[in-house]
């Protein structure tokens, strides 16, 4: 059992999205999805959704996305992380980007949060991502409501998401928010501890989507 948590451990949010990825391509786009999601994980559609319940129904495409990791911004207890990267359709017409929040525990990463949008020009896919850690000094610092783990939306059986939720890791080093209004305009914020306050490393608007 050890041996197996010390694996866990080892595997970083890097690693898991590009485990993801590939398994999108090897079993299929919605079933890899289905693989790796948190039972409190939400998407967009336009408007949020527990990801479980709108994958269920979804049958895999007979191709699916590419997708990997540029950044990747890390809590300083190394069990949250938050990463951006570009994604290619199928047929190489379309590119985008996806921000997508991880959360680790003993069996290893699930991710709790998938969002992006298209790009009109492809985003560039380096050999190695930007990874980043957060500071672990000065944690006496952070403000009390950020020294407790929450994932982004606490779940409520027979109910949708709310328009707004948050989360941050456990050491309170990483914290972020979203939020999304009646029409699909949609709003991400995340922050990561240098020490001595929060930085903003990632604010991403998505217009509503059009008629």
């Amino acid at each position: 059992m050890l041996g197996l948590l010390l694996a866990a451990a080892s595997v970083t949010a890097v690693d898991a999205e590009r485990a993801f990825a590939a398994d999108a391509q090897k079993l299929g786009q919605w079933t890899a999805f289905r693989k790796y999601a948190d039972d409190t994980a939400v998407m967009f559609n336009p408007q949020a959704v527990w990801a479980s319940e709108f994958l269920a129904p979804l049958k895999d495409p007979p191709k699916a996305i590419g997708w990997g990791p540029s950044d990747s911004w890390v809590s300083c207890d190394g069990r949250t992380a938050i990463n951006r990267g570009p994604w290619t359709s199928a047929s190489g017409k379309s590119h985008g980007y996806f921000t997508t929040v991880w959360m680790r525990d003993g069996k290893g990463w699930k991710w709790t949060y998938d969002g992006g949008d298209s790009l009109a020009k492809p985003m560039p896919l380096p050999k190695q991502p930007k990874v980043e850690r957060a500071s672990c000094t000065g944690r006496e610092k952070i403000p009390g409501e950020y020294r407790e783990e929450v994932k982004p939306t606490a779940r409520i059986a027979g109910k949708p998401p709310a328009d707004a939720g948050q989360g941050r890791s456990a050491d309170g080093t990483l914290i972020y928010e979203w939020r999304v209004a009646a029409s699909g305009e949609r709003r991400f914020e995340a922050k990561i501890w240098n020490g001595r306050d929060y930085r903003t490393i990632l604010d991403q608007h998505v217009s509503a989507p059009s008629e």
